[in-house]
C-alpha cells in the first residue's frame, strides 16, 4: 500500500514495443506524425507495381486468408483491402499496438503479435506479406519459420525489401553523399537491422524450408510521379534524427539538404527507386516444428 495516499501504487507503464531496428517516432524528422505521412507517401509511390507482382503470386485468389505481417499503421493494409476480392479474410499484424491502431478499418482484423510468435493456428493462412519488415528484425529466420508454420501447404509468402547497394539510380548523382548514406545504413545495423537484406532473401527463404523461390524487382521513377513525391524517401528529413543521435553532423545534413534541393529543382533530374520482392511456397509436406518457440498448434487467434 502507498503510505501517503492509502492506495495501491500504480505499476509503471509497460515499455512501448519497438519492432527491432524500427522506431516510428525516430525514423524521420517530425516524429511519429511525419513517419505516418512518409509511409503513406511510400505506399502511394510503389503500391501499384507491388500489387501487380502480388496478383501474379496469387494474393487475390477468392476466399483466401491473407496475413500482412508488420502492417504498421496500415498504409498498405487499406490499399490491399480495396484490391482484394470480397470474402477475403485480411489480418493486419504488428508488434506495436499503438502503430497498428491506425490500421483499423472495415473488414480488417488487427492482431498485435510478435512475428516470431504468432497466435494463429498451424496451416491457417493462404498468403503472407512482409513488406519492409525483415530488414528491421534481429532474427529473420525465426520470423520466416513462424510464417512457414501458419501457411497452408502450397501457400505463398512474399517479402518485399530494399538493398542499399542496389537502391536505384539518380541523374545527376552526388558521390559526395556516399558517406552520409553509409552512416544511415550503419545506424540501422547498430540497432539490429540490415539494409542489405534484399540480396539474401532467396537464401533465407530456402533455408527456412520454402520451395519455388523467385525474386522479382520493381521500379518507381519520376517519369510516373512528380520528383517532389520522392521527398519523404530521399529528402533530408530522413536524416534529421541521425543528427540528434550524433551519427551525422549538421554539416552533413546541410550537404544532403543542398543536394536534394539541387536535384528537385533540376527539370532534367531523373530518379529510379528499386524494390525487391522474393516469394516462395510452403511445401506440401514439411518436417515437424514441435519445440519451435512460436509453435502454437491449433491455438485459436487471441
Amino acid at each position: 500500500m502507498n503510505t501517503v495516499t492509502g492506495t495501491s501504487p500504480v505499476p509503471p507503464a509497460a515499455p512501448r514495443p519497438v519492432g527491432g531496428s524500427y522506431d516510428p517516432a525516430r525514423t524521420t524528422g517530425g516524429g511519429l506524425a511525419a513517419e505516418l505521412a512518409r509511409l503513406e507517401a511510400q505506399a502511394e509511390l510503389s503500391f501499384t507495381e507491388e500489387l501487380r507482382l502480388l496478383r501474379e503470386l496469387g494474393i487475390t485468389a477468392p476466399g483466401a486468408t491473407v496475413l500482412e505481417l508488420g502492417a504498421g499503421p496500415g498504409a498498405v493494409t487499406r490499399r490491399l483491402r480495396a484490391a482484394l476480392p470480397a470474402g477475403t479474410r485480411l489480418i493486419a499484424a504488428d508488434i506495436d499496438a499503438d502503430l497498428l491502431a491506425h490500421a483499423a478499418g472495415p473488414a480488417v482484423e488487427l492482431l498485435v503479435a510478435d512475428g516470431a510468435d504468432l497466435p494463429l493456428p498451424d496451416a491457417s493462412v493462404d498468403f503472407v506479406l512482409l513488406r519492409y519488415v525483415l530488414q528491421h528484425v534481429p532474427d529473420p529466420a525465426a520470423v520466416l519459420a513462424e510464417v512457414l508454420r501458419v501457411l497452408r501447404p502450397g501457400g505463398t509468402v512474399a517479402c518485399t525489401e530494399v538493398d542499399s547497394a542496389a537502391w536505384g539510380a539518380a541523374d545527376p548523382a552526388y558521390p559526395e553523399l556516399a558517406g552520409v548514406h553509409a552512416k544511415l545504413a550503419a545506424a540501422q545495423r547498430t540497432a539490429g537491422g540490415d539494409r542489405t537484406i534484399g540480396r539474401r532473401l532467396p537464401r533465407l527463404l530456402r533455408a527456412a524450408g520454402f520451395t519455388d523461390v523467385v525474386l522479382r524487382p520493381f521500379a518507381t521513377t519520376n517519369d510516373d510521379h512528380p520528383t517532389d513525391a520522392f521527398a519523404p524517401q530521399l529528402g533530408p528529413q530522413r536524416l534529421e534524427p541521425l543528427v540528434a543521435s550524433g551519427v551525422l553532423t549538421l554539416a552533413e545534413l546541410a550537404l544532403a539538404a543542398d543536394r536534394w534541393n539541387r536535384f528537385r529543382s533540376d527539370p532534367d533530374a531523373w530518379v529510379m527507386m528499386l524494390g525487391l520482392t522474393a516469394a516462395a511456397t510452403a511445401p506440401a509436406t514439411r518436417g515437424s516444428q514441435e519445440g519451435h518457440p512460436g509453435h502454437l498448434r491449433n491455438t485459436p487467434p487471441r
